[in-house]
């Protein structure tokens, strides 16, 4: 990834660092962003199910679990590392 790229949190691998950028769902940007997850946030994808969902991410000093369907409404920057 180069800086300026988005992606969703949905698409992060295990281990990866990001900075939370945006939404793409109103609605569930409300529930994400009172769980801590508010942009310029880092995060930390800490583990991912077997098949896939759910996505336990490190983010504001605690471990948020979250579906697949809702970490894909939530876009991320890579961390790049200088």
């Amino acid at each position: 990834m180069k800086q300026g790229d988005t992606y969703t949190l949905a698409n992060m691998k295990l281990g990866e660092r990001a900075v939370i950028d945006s939404f793409t769902d109103s609605e569930m940007s409300l529930k994400l962003l009172e769980m801590g997850c508010i942009p310029g946030e880092t995060i930390v994808v800490d583990n991912i199910a077997p098949m896939g969902d759910p996505i336990a991410i490190f983010v504001s000093g605690y471990l948020l679990s979250l579906r697949k369907k809702e970490a894909s409404t939530v876009l991320v920057k890579p961390v790049i590392k200088s």
